[in-house]
């Protein structure tokens, strides 16, 4: 009989950074969940709250309506070279304005995972091989109801093709299809027009099936909310800061089961319990210290213009139940219609994302 060695175990590696996040045996297809964008890369991973380009369409749709004309977007990362070469993720957005409708956009997400062979249950002879990889095509709307207030949807197909064949006596493989949709807001404050909120649920959907209903498993539906201030707005100096918030809003119990999503973003926890054992005088005498954190993510960036030419970005991304801590940077030059973008991320040695570059290129029109 022919043993499949890889197939789920093989996401987990693939998502390791975005698993420390929000535990990958909490939701699948966590590649939903890598943030696109060089810009934002650079700021720390913060955008929900600023969405003035392109990748609104997976950061934020309500940010599509404040824009006008269209726009490409495009970025390519290798992803994790560490643990292979032939692992990489691209992301393409476009958005398109109409005057008295609103702002459509469309988005590509794909990520490669690699080439994976299958061998026998006792023997390390290859018996076949197969590529995995997992795409995403969304389409999405942004109108305001408002002169500062708009709203904003995004609809997405998720295709999971991790492996051609089954384990063992499994009725299932490791394809899957599922659908999602986005729910987003954002709001520019009257009484202070360069603060702005937004918000984000995205992946709202039914969970996805690989073997059988009964081991489905939910999309990595998630909540994202913050805050952008225009600190300095003229002609030749702009500053901006934001900050984000983000919860993954799934409940998976002891005995393996999960709630459907339109009751999980109601009954996942916002506060774990972290343990600690510390000794107290000597080696044999412990003592065990419980603390509530947050269970999510916070990071935030600050980014700078001058002349609507250069930029330059920092931020900080800070997961503390998940043990992911990093800092970013980033730049951008930008010519006419043209801007070109690139985002590193600064993490400790050993780090899966250490040494991580994002570059993206969008294009006016």
């Amino acid at each position: 009989m022919k043993k499949l060695i890889v197939l789920f175990v093989l996401a987990a590696v693939a998502f390791l950074p975005v698993a420390e996040s929000y535990a990958v045996s909490e939701a699948a297809v966590l590649f939903l969940m890598i943030s696109p964008g060089a810009r934002a890369a650079g700021m720390g991973e913060a955008f929900v709250a600023l969405a003035d380009d392109a990748t609104a369409v997976f950061w934020n749709p309500a940010g599509l309506a404040f824009q006008q004309g269209r726009e490409l977007t495009l970025m390519h990362a290798n992803w994790l070279p560490q643990f292979g070469s032939d692992l990489f993720y691209e992301f393409g957005a476009y958005r398109h304005s109409i005057e008295g409708l609103g702002t459509f956009g469309l988005n590509l997400t794909f990520l490669n995972l690699g080439k994976q062979y299958i061998t026998g249950e006792d023997s390390p002879l290859i018996l076949g091989e197969f590529s995995s990889y997992e795409f995403a095509v969304s389409a999405t709307y942004g109108t305001r109801i408002q002169e500062n207030w708009a709203v904003g949807l995004g609809l997405r197909y998720i295709r999971s093709n991790l492996s051609s064949v089954g384990a063992g006596a499994e009725k299932g493989d490791g394809r899957a299809n599922a659908f999602a949709f986005d729910l987003a807001t954002l709001y520019k404050f009257p009484f202070m027009p360069r603060l702005s909120f937004g918000l984000n649920l995205s992946n709202l959907g039914p969970k996805i099936t690989y073997v059988d209903a009964s081991q489905a498993d939910p999309l990595p539906t998630n909540l994202k909310m913050g805050f952008a201030y225009k600190a300095v707005e003229n002609q030749y100096n702009k500053l901006t800061f934001v900050a984000d918030m983000n919860k993954l809003m799934v409940n998976r119990h002891e005995d393996g089961t999960s709630d459907p999503f339109y009751e999980a973003i109601f009954t996942s926890p916002w506060t774990i319990v972290e343990k600690e054992k510390q000794n107290i005088g000597s080696e044999d005498e412990e003592v065990v210290s419980e603390t509530k954190v947050f269970n999510g993510i916070i990071s935030g960036g600050v980014e700078y213009w001058y002349s609507d030419l250069i930029s330059l970005r920092a931020g900080y991304y800070w997961d503390k139940p998940g043990k992911v801590e990093f800092t970013s940077f980033g730049a951008g030059i930008q010519y006419h219609l043209y801007r070109f973008d690139f985002g590193y991320v600064s993490a400790a040695e050993g780090h899966p994302l250490a040494n991580t570059m994002r570059f993206s290129l969008t294009i006016g029109f």
